[in-house]
């Protein structure tokens, strides 16, 4: 997924898309390609919109990194995955990834946990941990005080922007409009089709935030 316009790493988005960011002597999407490659995904689709042009020119067909690379054109936004009703999809579960992500994930063990599951999606999750700096009060419905936390670190897990999806999951997307990963999963659930978490501890930075991208220069320098 590559159409967004990257608005938070404005203003080097309104020249460059967001995949097209460089991390060291590489655009992050080509980072991304090249680790695919590495464990054994040889279609490549990347939906373009912002600058389609660019990254097309790029990367072409693939083949410098052994894939075959196709596009999908979004003329209008689509969401997160909304685009995926424009994409000929195969009749096997498949891979669906932001293009801004770099992280150390086995992109392999993802896809196969998926095929051992019955669920429509499977999620790449990865735990986060906030640190909060305050006091944090916890009270009864009768306002009674009942636990008290002196600037506690609350840990959570969020989705990183990695799916694999069962062919099947396109029966749950609206007919047409922006949709969202938001919107599908709250659909799954709907549905009692819950999706599976794969759960991840490694190396995961959103390159569509600044300081994620300072991070991932850093990395990739040392």
């Amino acid at each position: 997924m590559a159409g967004g316009k990257g608005s938070r790493l404005a203003p080097y988005t309104t020249v460059l898309p967001k995949p097209l960011m460089p991390i060291e002597d590489q655009p992050i999407l080509e980072v991304v390609i090249r680790q695919l490659s590495y464990y054994g995904f040889r279609h490549v689709t990347i939906s373009v919109g912002h600058l389609a042009e660019l990254i097309m020119a790029f990367f072409g067909n693939g083949r410098r990194w052994q894939v075959d690379i196709q596009y999908a054109i979004e003329d209008t936004p689509q969401g997160t995955v909304g685009s995926l009703r424009n994409i000929d999809l195969p009749t096997d579960p498949f891979l669906v990834m932001n293009g801004d992500i770099l992280t150390d994930l086995d992109y392999g063990a993802l896809y196969r946990a998926h095929l051992q599951s019955d669920s429509l999606l499977t999620v790449a999750g990865c735990r986060r941990c906030v640190d909060v700096s305050l006091g944090v009060l916890e009270y009864s419905t009768d306002r009674l005080l009942t636990g008290f936390r002196e600037k506690p670190r609350i840990h959570f897990d969020v989705s990183m922007g990695i799916y694999v999806m069962s062919p099947a999951i396109r029966s749950v997307f609206p007919a047409t409009g922006p949709y969202g990963f938001d919107h599908l999963v709250k659909d799954l659930l709907a549905a009692e089709l819950p999706p599976r978490i794969f759960p991840f501890d490694g190396l995961w930075l959103d390159i569509g935030r600044k300081e994620d991208h300072e991070s991932a220069a850093a990395i990739f320098h040392s």
